[in-house]
Order: C-alpha cells, then sequence, then structure tokens
C-alpha cells in the first residue's frame, strides 16, 4: 500500500515539474525578440531587384535624370499610418499621400550627348524622394524629399550637381499638384504647412449633436465612394489636412506668402508669369461625395497673391448623373494656352453634363484674355467630352475629345486667333483600337515651362 501511494506521489511530482519546465520554457520564448526572417538569399535578390531606372530629360535637352525604383516597398513604408478621409489617402505624420512609390538610393545626372554619370551630392542618406520636376532652363531640378514626419523642398544644380534643402517650411503634399517653377526658373512656387496650423483636431469623447443632412428636394443619383466625411469632427480633420499656404521659394532664398491660407485643388502659373491660376474647395462640404466633388473657386491671382479675376464658382456637384461621360455644370476646366502670355482656355458642358441626355453637342470650349475684363470669346463647340488640347500658334491648335458610349475619339483643328474660322475634324478613331491609335503630337518645350506643337517650316 505505501509503495503504491509512493509510486502515485512521485508520478504526481514529476508531472508537475514537467508542467512547470514547459511553461517556464513557453514562458521564455514569448519574452525572445520576434523579427521577420528573410528568405534565402539568392530568392531575396530576385523579389527585391529594383525595376529599371525613370529616365527624365532636361527642357534644354542637355541633360537626362536617372531615378531609380525598388522592386518592393519596405515594411517602414507600407506599416505608415493612413487617414482615409473625403476619399482621400493622407499620411497624417508627414501630410503626404500614404500611398507612394518612390524613388531612393540617388539622384544621377548624365549629359545626352555622353560622359560620365555625376551622382548628385549633398542629399541625406537613403533619401525618399516622390517628385523631381526640372526648372523650364534646365539648370535645376525641384525635388521633394519624404521623411518619418515631414517632407521638405531641395534643389538640385545641374552643372555642379549638388543638391541643398530649398526651404525651411514643412511641404503639404495631401491634395494639390504641390510644386511649380515659376516660367523664368528663379523660383518655386510650393504649398506648405500653414505657420499657425496647430494640432489636428482630436475626436469628441461625447457627440455634441446630431449629423443632419439636408434633402433640397431634387433628384440627385449618384455613385457610392468610400471613406467619405461622416460628422463635424470629419469635416474638421480635412479641413486640418488639406489646408495649405502658397508660398514663392527663390533660388536667391527669399519665400514670400502668396494669397490667404487655403484647401488648394490646383495651381499654375501663365507662361509670362504675371498670373497665377488657383482652384480652391470652399464649403460647404458633403457627406456623400469626395473632395473633389466639394464646392470650387476659380481665380486668377496676380504675384503677390492677390485676386485679379474670379472666373467660377462652382456649387456642390452631388447632382452628376451616373452614365460614364457626365460632368459637373458651370466651367469645369481652366488652363493656360501654352503658346500666348496669359490666356485661359475655359471648359463647360453644353448637356447638362448628362452623357445620358440626348445632345448635338457637348462641351463648349472659351478663350479668356487679359486683363480677364470682357467675357470669353467661343473657341469651339464640339460633340464629344473635351480631352486635351495641344496648341502650336494663333494660325494652328488641336483639341482633341472622347465619348465613352461609341468609344469614339476626334482630333480638331482650330485656329485660335480667327474667332470665325469653325473647327475641323483632323483625325477620328476608336481609342479602344491600338494598332490605329494615331497617337500624340510631336511637342517641343518653350523655355517657359509649357511645351507647343513643332511646326513644319
Amino acid at each position: 500500500m505505501f509503495s503504491r501511494l509512493s509510486r502515485n506521489g512521485l508520478a504526481l511530482f514529476a508531472f508537475a515539474i514537467t508542467v512547470l519546465v514547459s511553461f517556464s520554457a513557453t514562458a521564455a520564448e514569448a519574452q525572445i525578440e520576434q523579427v521577420y526572417k528573410r528568405p534565402p538569399e539568392v530568392i531575396a535578390k530576385v523579389v527585391d531587384a529594383p525595376f529599371t531606372p525613370v529616365i527624365s530629360a532636361s527642357p534644354d535637352r542637355k541633360n537626362i535624370l536617372i531615378l531609380q525604383r525598388p522592386g518592393l516597398q519596405g515594411i517602414d513604408e507600407v506599416s505608415q499610418p493612413e487617414l482615409r478621409i473625403a476619399g482621400l489617402r493622407i499620411n497624417p505624420r508627414n501630410y503626404g499621400p500614404s500611398r507612394v512609390r518612390y524613388y531612393y538610393d540617388r539622384l544621377t545626372l548624365r549629359g545626352l550627348e555622353g560622359g560620365d554619370e555625376r551622382v548628385v551630392t549633398g542629399l541625406p542618406e537613403n533619401p525618399k524622394i516622390s517628385t523631381t520636376r526640372w526648372s523650364p532652363d534646365g539648370a535645376h531640378i525641384a525635388v521633394l524629399l519624404t521623411f518619418a514626419d515631414r517632407i521638405e523642398l531641395w534643389v538640385v544644380d545641374v552643372a555642379s550637381a549638388e543638391a541643398r534643402r530649398l526651404l525651411e517650411n514643412l511641404i503639404n503634399d495631401t491634395y494639390s499638384n504641390t510644386l511649380e517653377w515659376t516660367p523664368n526658373s528663379a523660383a518655386v512656387l510650393v504649398t506648405v504647412v500653414p505657420d499657425d496650423h496647430g494640432e489636428p483636431p482630436k475626436a469628441p469623447t461625447v457627440p455634441t449633436g446630431p449629423v443632419i443632412q439636408q434633402n433640397l428636394g431634387r433628384k440627385a443619383p449618384a455613385r457610392t465612394y468610400q471613406d467619405l466625411l461622416e460628422n463635424e469632427h470629419d469635416e474638421a480633420v480635412f479641413e486640418h489636412y488639406a489646408t495649405v499656404q502658397l508660398v514663392r521659394a527663390g533660388l536667391d532664398g527669399t519665400v514670400a506668402s502668396l494669397g490667404a491660407s487655403g484647401i488648394i485643388d490646383v495651381f499654375s502659373p501663365s507662361p509670362d508669369g504675371r498670373f497665377i491660376l488657383v482652384q480652391t474647395v470652399r464649403k460647404p462640404f458633403s457627406y456623400t461625395v469626395p473632395a473633389w466633388r466639394f464646392p470650387l473657386a476659380v481665380e486668377v491671382w496676380d504675384t503677390a497673391g492677390k485676386v485679379v479675376k474670379t472666373v467660377a464658382e462652382l456649387p456642390l456637384a452631388d447632382d452628376v448623373p451616373v452614365p460614364f461621360g457626365s460632368v459637373r455644370t458651370g466651367i469645369r476646366r481652366a488652363d493656360w494656352r501654352s503658346d500666348v502670355d496669359a490666356t485661359l482656355l475655359l471648359v463647360e458642358a453644353l448637356d447638362g453634363g448628362d452623357a445620358g441626355a440626348e445632345a448635338e453637342l457637348r462641351d463648349r470650349l472659351s478663350l479668356l484674355e487679359p486683363p480677364f475684363e470682357s467675357d470669353p470669346r467661343l473657341l469651339a463647340d464640339i460633340d464629344h467630352r473635351f480631352g486635351g488640347a495641344y496648341w502650336g500658334d494663333d494660325n494652328l491648335a488641336f483639341v482633341t475629345g472622347w465619348w465613352w458610349k461609341t468609344r469614339n475619339a476626334k482630333v480638331w483643328r482650330v485656329k485660335p486667333g480667327d474667332p470665325d474660322a469653325a473647327p475641323t475634324v483632323a483625325l477620328e478613331y476608336s481609342f479602344e483600337d491600338r494598332y490605329n491609335d494615331p497617337g500624340e503630337p510631336l511637342l517641343e518645350p518653350t523655355g517657359r515651362g509649357t511645351e507647343v506643337l513643332v511646326m513644319a517650316n
């Protein structure tokens, strides 16, 4: 009897020791730092092989910029926070987009006529380069460098292949086109985080009131969008991250703020540098459509940021018809004519923006000339949606258009300097027919940051 109890007691004791040792081993393993394991080097080299470098030619056709692209994004990039709001994808840490394929490692310059490659010096170690932009004269390159908590504007001197930080202000790259060179190549227009911006709005712990949406008694069919604004806090967060200050950063170190801070959708200087076309987002915001459907103001500013002309004030576009090819009403697009000093091309729908409606004509193209006091003059009415324009001179320009339902594309020849000249169809084809796609006209730089048609002598 005694021996049987002893054997049972020993068995229990042995079991307890085993459990204790097992628990201790598990606890020890849990304290060991866990890291991602790499595959064999031969596989890693295949997966991480860089893409073919990107080549960018200078406007003066003297140099090329060579940019390296990684095969895959690093874990440090894909693990960055992402704020999804008003249809945007924002990294709240650095006021930039959350999904970017960066250039990396180095910038390299090389002459188009040959010669040795020159690696740009002066950049931080392991730079993440999101944007590069040649100056119109080809002497400098503006570069946006992304860090974990900020975005900086740098500039590369092509002759010396040296880079330097151009601006102390932190760049805001969340929404607008962010940077443009002035036509004289002396400065960069760039959107920055306002000095008095403060901290991002904190979410209220207790709702202050209900979310109210207004029905205006009209039909407003709309597509389904993701990550829209949902309440007043979302509105405040969107406004915080999208608000910018437009500044002029000179190569000589001067910095000047232009106009008031706001949510700038797009901006561009006129070819002669006297004006800036600025499109800003206005309130009221919407909980049913993304930011690019919010109310807009299209304005012409002078170089000090003063409003010279309000070209258009567009209401909230929450009633754009569903058929493909439908657009908002009013002047939905304004662009500078590239071959003259400061003339605007304005585009608006003639069919109420409804691609499903029967109409002979779809879009109207007009020209607005400085000092922007007279009414726009007609350039052409077309039976397709406007696609783009290629400018040559007063006697020749090409206007492109498309129509989704028929997959038809057209190219019209127009005479911008002759108001009485009717547009004539130069080309017509299916934009799905790759074999018979005529391509695009050959363009050449003007030295002012624009391009024009290459004209036969």
